[in-house]
């Protein structure tokens, strides 16, 4: 019986697109007001998520040119975290965008060591007090996989070439794991939206203590203070759910070329 290998076809499609899914932004959040307006920013304070980090979603030259780093416009990731700080959030973990010029990640969170009695314990040698590094475990967590995500998509590119090389019904699995690429994001997106949404004032910022923990907007349009907030998929989610059609279909495909060679 001839064999039907169009299932490999399907699978390679998917592994090159895996490629292409961790180099290429997922999903975009921006915030409107207007304090910042359209003719400065057109696309609003708008930062870009990636697998391996978030990163400044401001282009052009009509932006503020005092947040400007460089050429290319307003680093609008900095503002965004200036933004956030004003309402008591923690500040972005940028993953593999971190500054690497900062003694320490932007998101790092320091306290002062005490006594039992709540005064400060001061260092002899430096005549300050002893800062104690509190950045909270989730944050480090979310770091991890953003630093880890080369390995990570690694593994996913290994488990489609092992779906496609191995003749075996059994290894299905091998696909269904990697066909699940844009579910992962959107599991990481939603729970840590929640968790910044709920942690808030717990660094000393925050100059509205009044505003109550709130789950910030996934999909669409929503409200937090003054700003009206967008949050919309991007290119790299629409590549990442072409990857999960792919593997879907390469999957029937194999199952069904496997029974036809077994008959």
């Amino acid at each position: 019986m001839k064999k039907n290998n169009t299932y490999q076809i399907f699978a390679g499609i998917a592994a090159i697109l895996i490629i292409v899914v961790y180099f290429i932004p997922m999903w975009h959040v921006a915030l409107q007001s207007i304090q910042y307006p359209k003719s400065m920013y057109p696309r609003g304070i708008r930062i870009d998520f990636a697998f391996n980090g978030v990163y400044n979603g401001c282009k052009g030259e009509k932006e503020r040119k005092e947040l400007s780093q460089s050429q290319q416009g307003a680093d609008c990731l900095t503002e965004m975290n200036a933004i956030n700080h004003f309402i008591g959030m923690y500040h972005i973990v940028p993953g593999v965008n971190e500054d690497k010029s900062r003694q320490f990640p932007i998101y790092y969170v320091f306290d002062t060591k005490k006594t039992s009695s709540g005064k400060e314990i001061i260092n002899p040698k430096t005549n300050e007090p002893i800062r104690v590094n509190v950045t909270p475990k989730a944050l480090l967590f979310l770091d991890g996989i953003m630093h880890g995500s080369p390995y990570i998509f690694g593994f996913f590119i290994l488990l489609t070439l092992i779906f496609i090389f191995v003749r075996k019904r059994a290894v299905i699995w091998a696909a269904i794991i990697p066909a699940l690429v844009p579910f992962y994001f959107l599991g990481v997106f939603i729970y840590y939206l929640y968790w910044y949404g709920h942690h808030l004032s717990m660094h000393g910022g925050g100059a509205f203590r009044g505003i109550k923990p709130f789950m910030p907007t996934v999909f669409g349009e929503g409200k937090v203070a003054q700003f009206t907030t967008e949050s919309y998929p991007y290119f790299g989610f629409f590549v990442a759910l072409l990857v999960t059609a792919l593997l879907i279909i390469a999957i029937i495909l194999k199952v069904k070329s496997l029974k036809t060679q077994n008959k």
